[in-house]
């Protein structure tokens, strides 16, 4: 059942004297249009704008497989297409359902042995943290027709990141933390590793690596099948946060996560190689200490060797190790290093039938490719020239695909750069994607090249996937037109956002911001607008990128058309492709430069746009941005008279290591920058109206922080607003109608206390 707007409540808290006619003249519970509460509705309720997106996985060369619904609707084909567009039902949701079972297995994920006749399913899925990553695999025989759940005798929904042996033979899973093989055949079953407990994990990942790290599958097979290699996790001394649950029992419980607080203790971590037949378990030999170092990415480098990246405490030195799987003998054979911090390098790529690997850096302040010999003595660059590669979309022959975007940071596209080029002007990368297609394009290519899966969208146009021929080009056919979605959206899109690029005013000399600007459908430029900032501002993403954004950027669009001018802008320190300068000038001051870049271009564009009425501003965001949004309120309380912050970090001590350690250093050496950098000690200047939102389940941003902020407020006699979720996560959109009421809030809030429409 959909929880109607009109049943919003929000606490007010701590009201001065002096306060209470501000308060008594904006009424906390107010009901919204009907119009605006169907929008809100469609938008995130019913879903109505919802994109088809396609989940296509490449079976060879040539040809890739989709999930698509049987025809009579009971579960799911698997259908695989070829190039040519000949399309085979590979498996009929009718093989995939088990003896004395009333329907075929719910398919949500699946994965093919290298010989494409056996197929492993993941169901009945459960979430770990972000993501649904424990659950039952079942595997398929496409030869016999033989279907079984794996595990033995594990109970339901207990294994995680079962995957095939290279021969197909064998799956292996982690179980309760340790790592186990199954042998298909017969269904033997041994147990590689025997010592998971609570505080020691195998094969998996603790919460912080998982979160900012993105580690969770934590082991690899050998490429010949013999061994398994694998993280271990000791999280000995990490202290326990506790997830505080008061609503789903009769009495209150706790759900304690190993949580490591900026400046406190890591886990220890290390890595492994066991027979796959069960054994003793050599370890890469690392000196130092194993809770000072970070080993964020492992893969297999051949047979008879791996290659680890090992990072210092404060991420400003990533080491490339090759280890000796037999004897655990690691030598380092690269070695890059940051007065700031470094990103890690996600996939090394073996070249030249493994003599070299494919590497990237931002030494030469641009983040470029390298091919790096596997001794490590020669480096040579591949993408020359004063631009980022963004990612690494694939090898084709001699040809490096990648992701750039060299004279518009809110775009990506496809280009190309010869693998064995002389460099130089004569080396200089190519773009793929079509001149004429702005926006953002990502790219998903099959084995050899020839082809790509496509996605290709704009701020304005929901997206469109496509399969292409390169490198020209070409489309093959269309995936996923969302016709259906475009012709809903387009009375809402029809007055198109603008991109623009605004001076900072003085917080850095010649420091220009991207920024979009989506107007009133009936704007009038003669008269003067509300105006509302969707702010992020730190290094973990950006906001303003030409791409659709879904059902928030129908619901700025709705505001617009309300009667508000909608903005967003990009500050230095966000992770433009613009340049490691731009990027990590704030080091150390994370919260500090981006509040005076927000403020100083909100400052030009009230001064150049006199349509904005510098009055009525409001700004909001969320996580990194709802702790923006409280700087910007409290420093800069001049400029920013409504504030809306939803799950922030009001003190960034309170935050974990990866995260907070790699942009601002240890807590203790840079206690002045914890400080100016955290909100919660500039409360004093708010001056305007401010809703604090948070979830209290939230493992990621900590529900305590918007508890300390809510207590340094009523000691400041501060009046704000504030609504908790109970047991939301930082996503606060668990239970029905969650998403729909949180918007709903935020709508309420916003109208009331800065009405909208022109003067």
């Amino acid at each position: 059942m959909r929880l109607r707007s009109s049943c919003l409540v929000v606490a007010l808290a701590a009201i001065a004297p002096a306060h209470a006619a501000r308060a008594q003249s904006a009424p906390l519970v107010t009901a919204l249009p009907a119009a605006v509460d169907s929008q809100l509705h469609r938008i995130f309720g019913a879903q109505a704008y919802r994109s088809e997106r396609v989940d296509v996985r490449w079976l060879s060369d040539d040809t890739y497989t989709m999930l698509e619904p049987s025809p009579d609707g009971a579960g799911t084909d698997i259908v695989a297409y070829d190039a040519a567009g000949t399309r085979t039902v590979k498996v009929p949701a009718a093989r995939l359902r088990p003896a004395g079972a009333a329907a075929p297995l719910d398919v949500e994920g699946y994965a093919w042995s290298a010989d494409g006749t056996r197929l492993l399913v993941f169901t009945n899925t459960r979430q770990v943290w972000r993501e649904n990553t424990r659950g039952d695999y079942w595997v398929l025989d496409l030869r016999t027709g033989a279907l079984r759940r794996l595990g033995g005798t594990a109970a339901p929904a207990t294994l995680m990141y079962a995957k095939f042996s290279p021969d197909g033979a064998r799956v292996a899973y982690v179980r309760d933390g340790d790592v186990y093989v199954e042998r298909l055949a017969d269904g033997h079953v041994t147990r590689l590793t025997t010592d998971a407990t609570r505080k020691r994990v195998n094969g998996m990942s603790d919460w912080v690596y998982e979160e900012e790290f993105d580690l969770r599958d934590g082991f690899a097979w050998s490429p010949d099948g013999r061994a398994i290699a694998y993280w271990q996790f000791d999280m000995t001394g990490v202290r326990d946060y506790l997830l505080v649950n008061d609503t789903d029992s009769l009495y209150s419980f706790v759900t304690p996560i190993q949580y490591p607080k900026a400046g406190t203790t890591n886990s220890a971590v290390r890595v492994g190689v066991v027979s796959a037949s069960g054994g003793p378990t050599t370890w890469v030999r690392l000196t130092g200490d194993a809770r000072a170092h970070y080993l964020p990415r492992m893969a297999w480098a051949g047979p008879r060797e791996l290659v680890l990246q090992r990072m210092d405490r404060l991420q400003q030195r990533d080491e490339v190790l090759l280890a000796d799987a037999a004897t655990g003998i690691a030598r380092t054979v690269l070695t890059e290093t940051d007065s700031a911090w470094i990103d890690v390098v996600d996939g090394v790529r073996w070249l030249d039938d493994g003599r070299a690997f494919l590497w990237l850096s931002e030494r030469d302040g641009w983040r470029h490719a390298y091919v790096v010999s596997r001794d490590g003595k020669t480096t040579r660059l591949v993408t020359p020239g004063a631009f980022d590669v963004i990612d690494v979309r694939g090898i084709a022959g001699d040809w490096l695909y990648f992701s750039a975007s060299p004279t518009n940071a809110t775009q990506r596209y496809l280009y190309r750069a010869p693998l064995h080029g002389a460099g130089g002007a004569e080396g200089a990368p190519e773009r793929v994607t079509p001149a004429d297609a702005p926006g953002t394009h990502t790219y998903d290519l099959s084995p050899n090249g020839r082809w790509a899966v496509e996605v290709a969208a704009t701020f304005d146009t929901p997206p469109v996937t496509r399969l292409v021929a390169l490198p020209g080009h070409a489309t093959v056919r269309t995936l996923a037109g969302n016709a259906r979605v475009r012709a809903a959206v387009a009375p809402l899109v029809a007055n198109r956002a603008e991109f623009l690029r605004v001076d900072a005013d003085g917080a850095a000399p010649g420091a220009t911001l991207d920024g979009w600007m989506i107007r009133p459908s009936t704007f009038d430029s003669t008269r003067r607008y509300p105006v509302l900032v969707f702010v992020y501002g730190e290094p973990a993403a950006q906001t303003v990128v030409d791409d659709w954004s879904g059902g928030r950027g129908l619901w700025f669009r709705m505001l617009a058309d309300l009667g508000y001018v909608v903005v967003s802008l990009d500050n230095r320190g966000t992770p433009a492709p613009r340049g490691r300068a731009w990027r990590k000038s704030v080091y150390g001051a994370v919260g500090v430069l981006a509040t005076e870049d927000q403020a100083g271009a909100l400052r030009t564009l009230l001064r150049e746009r006199p349509y904005l009425d510098a009055s009525r501003v409001a700004v909001w965001g969320w996580s990194g941005g709802g702790s923006m949004t409280l700087n910007l309120m409290f420093r800069h309380p001049e400029l920013y008279q409504v504030g809306m912050s939803v799950a922030p970090v009001p003190d960034q001590r309170i935050y974990d290591t990866i995260y907070q350690e790699r942009y601002m250093g240890l807590p203790a050496q840079n206690a002045d920058g914890y400080r100016r950098g955290s909100p919660i000690n500039f409360a004093e200047g708010l001056r305007g109206s401010l809703l604090v939102v948070h979830g209290s389940g939230d493992d990621n941003v900590h529900y305590q922080g918007t508890e300390r902020l809510v207590n340094r407020l009523v000691a400041l006699g501060k009046p704000f607003d504030f609504m908790a979720y109970p047991n939301r996560s930082h996503c606060i959109c668990e239970g029905d109608g969650t998403t729909t009421h949180v918007y709903a809030l935020l709508t309420r809030y916003l109208t009331t206390h800065l009405p909208a429409g022109p003067r």
